[in-house]
């Protein structure tokens, strides 16, 4: 009983031991350290021990996003947020190490000076740009706390980014001076000219077969030259296609569906159906016909029409109906319902009444549309009483900032160059018309100046329907994306069932776990996705649905983020481990003491290179080899130097003599040359402080990659 009472006493201590223990047993170590470590889960990345978080990391793509709108894709936006989080945490190190801080004054006056702001009419006062005003704004959007709020916060906190950059950087190039000695060694460098002789053993006289290169050689190579050979992770893959196209049988029932409509037709209901031969009502065919084309009610010059339908156009009447014929992926049938004569350019001044609403308006207009129709309407009235006042008119009126300073004048221009409604009036009119349209920007004053260059022109009324493949055909090709998907599933090799099935196989190399493109496939993030899973090995494969049709993919290569593998690096080290190869080879023939001697051992001859500098590092007969040329300019005067290495081939020379150029009074303009060349370099500054920088970069886990 004692012992019970115990048990009792101590029962919630003994529950919470139970407890663990099964815990500890469900769970292994590593799950167990990390439960203990669940930060580490939230963290994409870091920076110099400063960790990027998911949060962090989403909020910063949310705001990109609204910014850019959908001008850019998902990978597009998160790789510019990834860099740009990695350079504020790279920059914020080096700005506290240097104790330079940007305050909101700081950020309220680059503010001021901004075009936009300048410019804003909600901050000025009589046409001036008024601070408080600006301030007021600020104050209200914040109080408000919204979406401007937070565009604007963004906005100001990539402007104080910029701020920190710009001021640092130019701290650093504050200290990038240099010498008059240094611009005195520029100078000699760049124009002392030495003139000798030399004997050429060019790489191509020993044969590729006399070098004999192992994976060890590679390898070493590699491991000698790490910075180099640093890749991310990617991943290989090998594909088949099976694009849904249409059959010939498919383009033929389209073809003769489409020529159905140009008669008439009557239903199984005894209701007759007029085609587009007899039709008038041109927008109502084409909607219950299910046309693939909307009706363009625009004229068309000859250039304009389909090549293969153009002539047969313009050599009918109104009322001829062509077709079927094939045209951008189409069958259609085309109804000439207007021929007229039009100008192809022409000349004309407007003036531009804007109203509330349109286009063109910019925060100072306020007038209505009744408004702005009655401003136009009354400036016509006088025109048509006094065209000389054209110009004066346009200057106190119109908004068309473009054509002020020309009065409104507009030189020739194309048919389909001004919106339609401005279009209409000036190439269907006649020279010296004026009228009011209105358009998208507002109501235009429009006086015609000139047209020229008449010819026919047509409007056509066009039915269109998409060449696609029939569902039969989509059926077959499904089926066999799957009969190609099930075969490998059972074992079989990718290439035996391409070629068993007369397909071409076709390679996407070194696909990143970011990218969003398979080349020749498309934007693809599934397959990319696929590929990065944990749990797929070389030689899986899978089939994926894709724009127009399917894929089957076969995983072929993995390459993790590290040194580049050997059998992908051997295509870069192989031409430059057989020249130095060739090189010794070429060192163990030569033999004399003079370059004759020289000559003579390798089967050459003894050439001359006059004024040769390193302003032009070319050497007659070879071509570009500084290396050759620097080692020419460093020797001393008839002194053989031997087993000199070039790009192109061994070389031994002697130097006859070294023209050094004339002294200067001063090297001020080399010096400048190099300071500026070294301010220049500062844009470099930041991969440089980025290399030295102890990054993380876990991003693609965001994605659902490890």
């Amino acid at each position: 009983m004692a012992i019970l009472s115990k048990i009792r006493e101590r029962s919630m201590f003994l529950i919470l031991v139970i407890g663990l223990a099964l815990f500890a047993f469900v769970l292994d170590p590593s799950t167990i350290s990390d439960f203990f470590n669940a930060s580490k889960v939230n963290e994409i990345g870091e920076v110099n021990g400063e960790a990027i978080s998911r949060q962090e990391f989403a909020e910063a793509l949310d705001a990109y996003k609204a910014q850019t709108g959908n001008s850019v894709s998902e990978m597009q936006a998160a790789k510019a947020v990834w860099g740009n989080l990695i350079r504020q945490k790279i920059y914020k190190n080096q700005l506290e190490e240097a104790g330079i801080t940007v305050g909101d004054a700081d950020i309220m006056n680059k503010l001021y000076e901004t075009e936009f702001i300048l410019n804003d009419p909600r901050f000025q006062t009589s046409n001036i740009f008024d601070k408080n005003k600006f301030k007021e704004f600020l104050a209200t959007i914040k109080e408000e706390n919204g979406a401007d709020w937070k565009n604007w916060q963004n906005y100001m906190f990539s402007l104080k980014n910029s701020l920190e950059k710009s001021a640092y950087d130019n701290l650093v190039a504050a200290g990038l001076g240099a010498s008059l000695k240094e611009g005195e060694a520029q100078y000699l460098t760049e124009n002392t000219k030495v003139t000798g002789n030399y004997v050429y053993v060019p790489y191509t006289t020993i044969a590729d077969s006399l070098v004999t290169l192992k994976q060890s050689d590679v390898k070493n190579y590699i491991n000698e030259h790490k910075q180099q050979f640093q890749v991310d992770a990617s991943r290989d893959i090998n594909f088949v296609k099976f694009d849904i196209k249409a059959t010939p049988e498919d383009e033929t029932a389209i073809k003769e569906a489409v020529a159905k409509l140009i008669d008439d037709s009557v239903t199984s209901a005894n209701i007759s159906v007029k085609g587009l031969k007899n039709t008038t009502d041109y927008a109502e065919f084409l909607s219950e016909n299910d046309s693939d084309l909307t009706l363009d009610n625009n004229y068309k010059f000859k250039v304009q029409v389909p090549q293969v339908i153009a002539d047969d156009i313009f050599n009918g009447k109104e009322g001829d109906v062509f077709g079927p014929y094939k045209d951008a992926g189409q069958f259609k049938l085309s109804k000439i319902t207007k021929v007229v004569q039009l100008p192809d350019s022409a000349q004309a001044s407007h003036i531009l009444i804007p109203f509330v609403g349109t286009a063109s308006a910019d925060a100072s207009v306020t007038q209505t549309e009744e408004e702005a129709k009655s401003t136009a309407d009354s400036l016509l009235v006088v025109l048509k009483a006094n065209k000389s006042k054209f110009g004066e008119l346009v200057k106190q009126f119109s908004s068309d900032k473009g054509s002020v300073e020309k009065e409104g004048f507009y030189d020739w221009f194309g048919y389909n160059r001004m919106v339609p409604a401005f279009r209409d009036f000036v190439f269907e009119g006649k020279k010296g018309d004026m009228g009011v349209v209105k358009s998208q920007f507002g109501f235009h004053v429009i006086k015609i100046d000139d047209q020229k260059n008449f010819q026919p022109v047509v409007k056509l009324a066009t039915f269109g329907r998409k060449i696609e493949a029939s569902e039969a055909t989509e059926n077959t090709i499904f089926q066999n994306a799957e009969t190609f998907a099930l075969a490998l599933a059972n074992g079989k090799k990718f290439t035996e069932v391409a070629k068993e099935s007369n397909l071409t196989v076709l390679p996407a190399i070194g696909l990143k776990s970011l990218d969003e493109v398979v080349p020749g496939i498309g934007s693809e993030r599934e397959i990319i996705t696929w590929s990065f899973d944990t749990e797929v090995n070389i030689g899986d494969a899978k089939r994926f649905d894709v724009d127009g049709g399917y894929v089957v993919v076969t995983l072929t290569g993995k390459t993790e983020k590290g040194l580049m593998p050997v059998e992908k690096a051997i295509a870069q080290v192989r031409p430059i481990l057989t020249k130095e190869r060739k090189a010794k080879l070429i060192e163990a023939k030569i033999n004399g003491a003079t370059l004759a001697e020289i000559a003579k051992s390798v089967a050459q001859t003894v050439k001359k290179a006059t004024d040769v500098n390193l302003q032009s590092p070319t050497i007659s007969g070879v071509g570009f080899e500084p290396k050759v040329v620097g080692a020419m300019l460093n020797s001393k005067e008839n002194t053989v130097v031997k087993n000199v290495a070039g790009d192109k081939g061994l070389f031994a020379f002697e130097v006859t003599s070294k023209t050094l150029p004339t002294a200067l009074p001063n090297y001020d303009s080399y010096r400048n040359r190099i300071v500026n060349q070294r301010k220049n370099k500062t844009f470099q500054m930041y991969e440089a402080i980025k290399k030295a920088s102890n990054i993380e970069d876990n991003m693609s886990s965001f994605y659902g990659i490890q």
